[in-house]
């Protein structure tokens, strides 16, 4: 099974990070357009730029793990 989700993904973690990203903007979309303020009650409104800073970071991280200018990866 797990074979078969990394093949998904062509087994890189930034596929997987920038999939997961648009799945998450979608759900926030729906969310949103029903009612903003449900949103708020989950997520602060102060928590939303140290979100979006932290998964840039780990979106980074994961691009250049495997990024063979960098010699590392296949």
């Amino acid at each position: 099974m797990l074979e078969k989700l990394k093949a998904f993904f062509l087994w890189s973690e930034t596929i997987f990070l920038a999939r997961l990203h648009a799945f998450l903007g979608v759900v926030l979309g729906v969310f949103l357009t029903f009612d903003p303020s449900l949103f708020q009650a989950y997520v602060p409104p102060k928590w939303v730029p140290i979100y979006l800073l932290s998964f840039g970071v780990i979106l980074e991280y994961a691009r250049r793990r495997n990024d063979p200018a960098l010699g590392k990866g296949q």
